[in-house]
């Protein structure tokens, strides 16, 4: 049974996502912070493994609380739910040890797999937030020299890996890409994982951009 704790200002909110997340049978909801604070000191005594946690509250705000929160012995996989999309907010986020950001007109399917994916230490992002991420890193840059560096990095992945690759730079979670390519689980997670140690990097956004610099996605 996967732990969730709920955090966002709006009681509205609050209950529209207990109601998403208690509709699943492997989800329980272990409590409701109203601001950050609140949700750091509720994480503490309710040990949630995930945390659905809203950017702008009171007190102490879902970014600061993010960065709190990685200071706890056994820190909970965070996913940043928000009605804002800047670009400054994923990338702070994301610093501040996000495993998962999504809009709050996402789809309760799509909250609901956002929790199992960081649940399974699976980072996720929408989509739509990838692409713009994306754009906004590789605007501006002289083609010819990122586009070689890239490629000459990538060269060090299997057929496979690169497949994989450029499911993960399109957004997909673990488990999409196990359906795409008739793979378990297992076998994609230990895919993504030889695909960052390999090109050194530290998250699957870096390893996107990578993929994105290379043309993979033309």
């Amino acid at each position: 049974m996967i732990r969730v704790l709920i955090a966002d200002d709006e009681w509205m909110v609050r209950s529209m996502l207990r109601t998403i997340m208690e509709s699943a049978d492997d989800i329980t909801v272990t409590g409701e912070a109203a601001d950050g604070a609140e949700a750091v000191s509720l994480a503490r005594s309710t040990r949630p493994d995930v945390i659905l946690l809203d950017i702008r509250m009171p007190r102490a705000d879902g970014l600061d609380a993010a960065r709190r929160l990685q200071g706890l012995a056994d820190p909970p996989k965070v996913v940043v739910l928000t009605t804002f999309d800047l670009d400054e907010y994923v990338e702070t986020a994301l610093r501040a040890g996000a495993v998962g950001f999504l809009l709050k007109d996402a789809t309760a399917g799509d909250m609901l797999a956002a929790v199992r994916s960081a649940a399974r230490g699976d980072a996720m992002l929408s989509p739509k937030i990838t692409r713009r991420l994306l754009a906004r890193f590789t605007a501006g840059e002289p083609a010819a020299g990122p586009r070689a560096d890239a490629e000459r990095r990538l060269e060090v992945l299997t057929g496979k890996e690169r497949e994989v690759l450029v499911a993960v730079a399109r957004g997909l979670s673990n488990m999409d890409i196990a359906a795409e390519f008739h793979l378990s689980e297992a076998t994609v997670k230990t895919h993504v994982s030889r695909i960052l140690a390999k090109l050194g990097c530290t998250n699957r956004v870096q390893a996107a951009l990578l993929a994105h610099r290379a043309a993979l996605l033309d």
